[in-house]
């Protein structure tokens, strides 16, 4: 016990003459000066300050020192901690002092001052899209540290801004002022003076001979080498852009350039070229050219070729000894077309082709060219892989391609599968691309496809407003169902709702209550049995309509007649009881069912298909005056065969391909079966009293009806966003075996927006006609025969993605027989218009036309209509 206490003692003992010493040799805020003598310490450790929020250990790991670390004193150690913490940027203000020093241990205070942050960003001189646009053109936000860099940036940004815009003489302003609800927090006024819009007012142009100015300026209706720098004021430049902006200058320059070369003149250069202000509103151009001469192709040589012959390759080519040295049209003919001799080569797994076209020889105004050919290895495909996708089978999505591992790169191949998933209606079609990663080293080539998914299911519940009161109807249609699905089949089911293989169910229910009801469903699939190709369809429909009593007709029709002749205030008819103008008695019944099979063709290529299509209609008839059969049953058995051909590149907006159709719907001839004399059948004496002479002959209907469809898609530009022209020829007849047994239905019901309404289905197809009113052209229904229809029309995207907009201009013509034999395709009824589409998604395609009829229908001009799109185009 003694023994332990004289540890104790001596430990404590020990540790006072230590902190005495210690305290002897502590200098408090020491003076430490350049001027003295550099002494080396240890860091004992550290004291930071000023910055509330942030952890201290954080803060002082910006500075690189570290506690026990040894630096000199004064010396460069604390010099490179200050010059981090200011290139940090986060700091205003950075200070390191030595709080104390300790025998050999220094301890130092590092003060900071935090840089302020922005609380609020005032946008004054701009429009609200200006300002958004400058939201995401500068990256200021709320919340962010403002930093010298930070508002210098900005004012670049801000300035180049405008210049793009055409605002050359902008002002821009940033400033700051302190926040005085916020601690450490600044307000920032971007101030913005954009003056006027700087245009062109004049373009002098020296040196130009061969070229003449109306050629390099345009003309009213045609374009010049400068597309975008026009003089303003002038005629030849109505309609075009007269604003200037450097940018737009410098590709005019090179524009100009390419314009000699396109002509021939390859040693064509730009001397000297000016832009000065004239006024705040206006620039002039001043450009002086040296043309050279005009150039002339003699001889064309290839070399290194051995997959394809010389002479071959200079038919692709297209080009010959004689022609003009035309550089743009070689580069087109070499790499740019779908026919060009590049693709020769990748349409045959030769991705790491090359061909250089060498001048090796000019004899006054004729070159000698050389074709340098670098053929390398065949490549094939290695990886195939599919980004973006998790409600598509992966199997769904591959059966689409043309681009499988192991096969030859193919660029053909590679376009055709864009166009097969930008059609199929699940992805984003405007981000469709692929990502082609060709690997030098293994002589292969991965693709990548990065899809951006969209929902192509629709939900629609619309109400609207009849003479008859309200109808209602509610759809659903599911693009991605899975039948396998439905039935547990599928071992790759990864939810609970029976999706994933790309099929199609539709269900749909229509009613007006007691009037009229319709009921719908139909399943499809363009991969039955998921190996082939193979269409598959079935579906099912049931629909009443009531007609109404005679007195309440006779009464809406006089109502409504003087309702048109002596205006709004004499109309006073009562309808509110909508029970009592039901009659029972009168209606027309329809069920129906068909089954179609289809099949992707191979020749003469593979955007054919064929497709057979078996359907049965039965109409119930009681009463019904709208028919030569009033009351009775009448059965539809008809066969259809068409030829499809679709090659667009896109389902929402197409820019380019065609599609077409030609169909064939027979019924069997049951007049050349069955033997009846069909023209003297009211005299029939075998024929049961109870059977009139109309239930007798159209108890099985019979007809040929023949159709015509086709549109085709021209881009007008290269670009993304580009006019697009629509033309459309469609024809259709309904002909008859017996022409005493004429259909009365499947006819065409012709005019305005092509929507069947409930009132029309069961009988007719229905054909829009923009300028002219719904059924005007055949306004029985029973009347259509015969029908043509042309349209031009002009397409330009507002909004393209998830979401499309489109804008459109038309013209259009068309008209309808009752006759067959008078069918004449250049007796048409003319219109012209405009209109906007849009398609949603979960809603599908809406739009508006205003078209007007130039025409006279059975007395009444179309005049000015307007018309609504819902679900279908016209």
């Amino acid at each position: 016990m003694h023994h332990n206490t004289n540890k104790i003692l001596a430990v404590l003992m020990a540790t006072a003459c230590h902190m005495g010493a210690e305290a002897q040799d502590k200098i408090v805020f020491p003076d430490i000066t350049y001027a003295g003598t550099p002494r080396e310490v240890v860091i004992g450790g550290f004291n930071v300050s000023g910055m509330e929020g942030y952890e201290d250990y954080m803060l002082t790991s910006i500075s690189g020192l570290q506690k026990g670390q040894r630096i000199t004193l004064p010396g460069n150690e604390i010099t490179e901690a200050v010059k981090r913490y200011w290139k940090h940027g986060l700091f205003s203000d950075v200070k390191i002092a030595a709080d104390s020093l300790v025998g050999n241990k220094v301890y130092l205070h590092i003060a900071l001052k935090p840089r302020p942050r922005v609380s609020e960003i005032n946008y004054i001189g701009l429009k609200k899209s200006e300002r958004e646009d400058m939201e995401q053109k500068l990256g200021m936000i709320k919340g962010g540290q403002i930093t010298p860099n930070m508002i210098d940036r900005a004012k670049i940004l801000a300035k180049k801004y405008f210049d793009d815009k055409g605002f050359k003489n902008a002002d821009i302003d940033i400033q700051q002022r302190e926040d005085v609800t916020a601690k450490n927090q600044v307000i920032l006024d971007v101030i913005i003076d954009k003056k006027q819009k700087m245009k062109v007012r004049k373009i002098t142009i020296e040196g130009n001979e061969k070229l003449k100015d109306h050629k390099i300026k345009g003309r009213l209706f045609s374009k010049g080498a400068f597309s975008k720098t026009h003089e303003a004021g002038k005629l030849s430049s109505f309609l075009k852009s007269k604003k200037f902006t450097p940018e737009r200058w410098k590709k005019d320059k090179e524009n100009l350039i390419n314009k000699y070369y396109e002509l021939g003149y390859r040693d064509a250069v730009i001397l000297e070229d000016s832009v000065w202000n004239v006024d705040d509103k206006h620039v002039s151009i001043y450009i002086k050219v040296d043309e050279g001469q005009k150039y002339y192709i003699r001889n064309i040589h290839w070399v290194g070729n051995t997959v394809y012959n010389s002479d071959y390759l200079g038919k692709v080519l297209g080009m010959e000894s004689g022609d003009v040295y035309n550089q743009k049209l070689m580069d087109k003919r070499l790499k740019e077309d779908e026919d060009a001799v590049g693709n020769l080569y990748y349409n045959n797994g030769y991705v790491f082709s090359y061909i250089i076209p060498t001048e090796i020889n000019i004899v006054g105004d004729s070159i000698d060219l050389e074709m340098r050919v670098q053929e390398g290895p065949q490549a094939h495909l290695s990886h195939v892989r599919i980004n973006g996708n998790d409600r598509l089978y992966e199997n769904v999505v591959r059966r689409e391609l043309h681009t499988k591992p192991g096969d030859l790169f193919s660029k053909e191949a590679l376009m055709r599968s864009a166009r097969e998933l930008a059609s199929v209606g699940h992805f984003d079609p405007e981000k469709v691309t692929p990502d082609v990663v060709p690997n030098g080293e293994t002589g292969t080539v991965d693709i990548n496809w990065n899809l951006e998914q969209k929902s192509n299911d629709q939900i629609e519940f619309s109400l609207g407003w009849g003479q008859t009161g309200i109808i209602g109807r509610v759809g659903l249609t599911l693009n991605n169902f899975s039948m396998a699905n439905l039935f547990n089949k599928n071992k790759e089911h990864r939810g609970i709702m029976p999706i994933g293989d790309g099929e199609k169910l539709s269900l749909g229910v229509q009613t007006n209550g007691t009037y009229y009801q319709s009921y719908n469903a139909s399943y499809s699939t363009n991969w039955f049995g998921g190996k082939r190709p193979i269409q598959f369809s079935f579906g099912v429909f049931y629909s009443k309509q009531t007609d109404m009593a005679s007195n309440f007709a006779n009464s809406a029709w006089r109502n409504n007649y003087m309702y048109s002749l002596m205006g709004s205030s004499s109309y006073s008819y009562n309808y509110t009881n909508y029970e009592n103008y039901y009659d029972p008695d009168k209606y027309v019944k329809l069920f129906g069912a068909n089954l179609g099979w289809g099949k992707r063709l191979r020749w003469p290529d593979d955007y054919f298909n064929l497709s057979l299509q078996l359907s049965f209609t039965r109409y119930m008839l009681k009463n019904w005056r709208y028919f030569p059969l009033t009351t009775g049953n009448s059965n539809n058995l008809n066969l259809g065969i068409a030829l499809n051909r679709a090659s667009t590149d896109n389902q929402l907006f197409p820019r380019r391909g065609s599609d077409f159709s030609v169909s064939l719907t027979l019924t069997p001839p049951w007049s050349k079966w069955d033997k009846k004399d069909y023209k003297n059948l009211a005299t029939n004496p075998n024929l049961p009293s109870y059977v009139t002479e109309q239930q007798e002959k159209f108890k099985w209907i019979e007809y040929h009806k023949w159709k015509f469809k086709a549109r085709t898609f021209t881009a007008l530009t290269s670009a993304q966003k580009c006019l697009v022209l629509m033309t459309r020829i469609e024809f259709g007849i309904l002909g008859s075996y017996n022409k005493h047994k004429k259909s009365p239905f499947e006819t065409f019901y012709m005019g305005g927006d092509g929507m069947s309404g409930y009132s029309t289905t069961y009988a007719t197809e229905t054909i829009g006609l923009r300028g002219y009113e719904n059924g005007s052209l055949t306004p029985w229904r029973s009347e259509g025969y015969a029908y043509d229809r042309f349209s031009l029309e002009l397409r330009y995207p507002l909004m393209l993605g998830n979401t499309t907009i489109y804008a459109l201009s038309f013209l259009e013509a068309g008209n309808a027989w009752t006759d067959t034999n008078k069918f004449n395709p250049f007796d048409m009824k003319r219109s012209a218009g405009v209109g906007v589409r849009i398609f949603l998604p979960m809603v599908g395609l809406m739009g508006i036309d205003w078209a007007y009829g130039f025409d006279k229908v059975f007395g009444t001009k179309g005049g000015s209509q307007f018309h609504f799109v819902l679900g279908q185009e016209f």
